[in-house]
């Protein structure tokens, strides 16, 4: 779909409605969240979230878990927020750029978007035409060349979000790497993904309308929750299934084989490197070997492990 055909079709009715004005992470911001699905959401609901998984999400809009707290990377990507978007405008003085309040999609209130910045058509104007996303990441793990839209998978989805609810065509990423490289990513809307998306989170909000929990999965976030969710401790025995106990201790079982198996590869190849510092294959680093008082402290794999 084109710009022209995707906003310069909309009628006033299709825009989105504006919530209000919300700092982030701040109670008025949850509240405005609680009976929908946000960008940094739909992530969780397609099951891509390396921070929230559904089941984490959906006891999260039940009531029955407090809102994620402030992580120091959540806080520092909001410290920074305001550098990298002035970074943004300063590097594009052809575009508008201005704030952007929560909205809720046109038709779909559960449907929240809280945009970092707007590009608006002219000073003044009341709806955009393009969004600006600023993140920090501590590596450039996950980011491909700039310009492309090689972004990590969650920051994609939440962008896609963000242009279904506002209806624009296309999300600058702009973000600050290890502190001090910046660099900027185009995300152009994708009719599928978004529908894709937008009917998955209709079928998340229905099982929670329905008290339907998600099944248990191996995301941390869940196991999180489900330690959780009890509140003291009743000195009473609790008969489970063989299923559940076999199923148990078999996982018990490979997960001590795994590591004896890890354990013995990373001997193996600590001792071909020997004083060596880079374990390499194919001209592609395995894993760097790093060294306290002389002697080794230890052995880090590469982040990009594909054989191919």
């Amino acid at each position: 779909m084109t710009d022209t055909a995707l906003v310069g079709a909309l009628a006033p009715a299709a825009r989105p409605t504006v919530l209000g004005w919300f700092e982030p992470g701040t109670t008025e911001w949850h509240a405005a969240r609680a009976a929908g699905i946000g960008g940094s959401e739909i992530a969780a609901v397609m099951g891509i979230s390396p921070y929230e998984s559904r089941f984490s999400l959906w006891h999260r809009k039940q009531g029955l878990l407090a809102p994620v707290e402030e992580s120091e990377e959540m806080y520092w990507g909001k410290v920074h927020e305001p550098g990298i978007c002035a970074r943004f405008a300063a590097l594009h003085p052809e575009l508008a750029v201005s704030l952007a309040p929560t909205y809720a999609a046109a038709g779909h209130p559960w449907m929240v978007a809280n945009p970092d910045r707007l590009i608006i058509p002219a000073p003044g104007a009341d709806h955009p035409v393009e969004i600006v996303e600023a993140k920090t990441a501590r590596d450039d793990h996950g980011w491909g060349k700039p310009g492309t839209d090689e972004v990590p998978v969650h920051y994609r989805a939440q962008c896609l979000w963000y242009m279904r609810v506002l209806r624009v065509p296309r999300c600058h990423v702009a973000v600050l790497i290890a502190g001090s490289e910046y660099r900027e990513y185009v995300i152009e809307y994708d009719q599928a993904e978004a529908d894709l998306m937008q009917a998955a989170g209709a079928e998340f909000m229905r099982t929670v309308r329905q008290h339907e929990r998600p099944d248990i999965d191996g995301h941390t976030a869940t196991f999180q929750t489900i330690k959780a969710l009890p509140e003291g401790q009743d000195d009473i025995d609790i008969e489970v299934s063989t299923a559940r106990r076999d199923r148990y201790f078999a996982a018990l079982d490979a997960a001590k084989a795994a590591e004896d198996e890890k354990r013995a590869a990373a001997g193996h190849l600590l001792d071909e490197i020997g004083t060596g510092r880079r374990a390499v294959c194919e001209r592609r680093t395995i894993a760097t070997r790093t060294v306290r008082d002389g002697r080794t402290y230890s052995l880090q794999p590469a982040r990009n492990r594909s054989t191919s």
